[in-house]
């Protein structure tokens, strides 16, 4: 029955089957071209073709963004606790440990000091790979103290933001970051430090609704998803359809809601530039 047994040997020179490796190859979810990833490494994670901006984590955004061997870290063995024993599909507790590990981060966000094209600069970036990137206790603290370190430093403060919101683990201890770091940027700002932020997709929920819409100045990624509610949310409760585009980043450009849209091989240029104006 050889209708179902293998009769002869695959096709190559020397009989033998020859697989692509796996992890070298992948598909750009904005026209589906298959890139290498060596490619896409050096175009900055962004597509060859049609530009479309995959997500990256914090360790990529400081590679692209600071003056190489600058950056310091700090806090960076801050991690959650489970105050409020929450339990959905597993334990929080668990959930943290298992994310932990997964990703090799403590948190949802990373802090530091370094330099960008020599300008000294404390910078928060966020990870939506950790719990997608949400604000939890330790995320609104981690933030709050590189505010702080921006401030008595007197360096410029750089925030990547990656986010879905607030971490509903937490409750009403994870939305207290929202009034904390927004206390906090009203320091910084009554020190005259500017503050630069970057929305990258996605910045949605209780970090859009403080730290990441109270900068001087507001940089938004190629299509980036940003807003409050999600538009599936927002057409429940109006009951209409929502506009091509509503709330990517050339929508709110639009809108005046961001003050540009910048491509990632680009950011650190247009940063530079901004900051020289406004230490100037």
């Amino acid at each position: 029955m050889a209708w179902f047994k293998r009769s002869k040997e695959n096709i190559s020179s020397n009989g033998e089957k020859k697989d692509i490796p796996d992890g070298l190859w992948t598909k750009c979810s904005g026209c589906n071209e298959i890139i290498h990833k060596k490619q896409l490494e050096q175009n900055l994670y962004t597509c060859p073709k049609c530009n479309y901006h995959f997500r990256i984590g914090s360790k990529e955004y400081f590679e692209i963004l600071l003056d190489r061997g600058t950056f310091r870290e700090f806090n960076k063995k801050m991690r959650s606790t489970d105050p409020l024993g929450f339990v959905d599909s597993k334990k929080y507790s668990d959930r943290l440990t298992a994310t932990m590990k997964k990703t090799g981060l403590y948190e949802a966000v990373r802090t530091g000091e370094g330099k960008i094209n020599k300008i000294p600069v404390v910078m928060a970036c966020m990870d939506f790979a950790f719990i997608g990137g949400s604000m939890g206790s330790v995320v609104g603290e981690k933030v709050a103290r590189a505010i702080d370190v921006a401030r008595k430093k007197k360096k410029s403060l750089i925030i990547v933001s990656s986010t879905g919101g607030a971490r509903m683990m937490e409750g009403a201890l994870s939305l207290m970051q929202m009034a904390k770091t927004s206390a906090r940027l009203t320091q910084l700002a009554e020190a005259r430090i500017p503050y630069i932020s970057v929305l990258t997709d996605p910045t949605t929920g209780g970090v859009t609704a403080s730290y990441a819409m109270l900068g001087d100045v507001h940089i938004a990624e190629p299509g980036a998803l940003i807003g409050f509610a999600g538009p599936r949310v927002i057409r429940q409760t109006i009951g209409k359809d929502l506009p091509p585009g509503f709330q990517r980043a050339e929508f709110l450009l639009e809108k005046g809601f961001v003050d540009m849209v910048v491509h990632r091989k680009e950011m650190k240029e247009t940063i530079t530039k901004i900051l020289r104006h406004l230490l100037a």
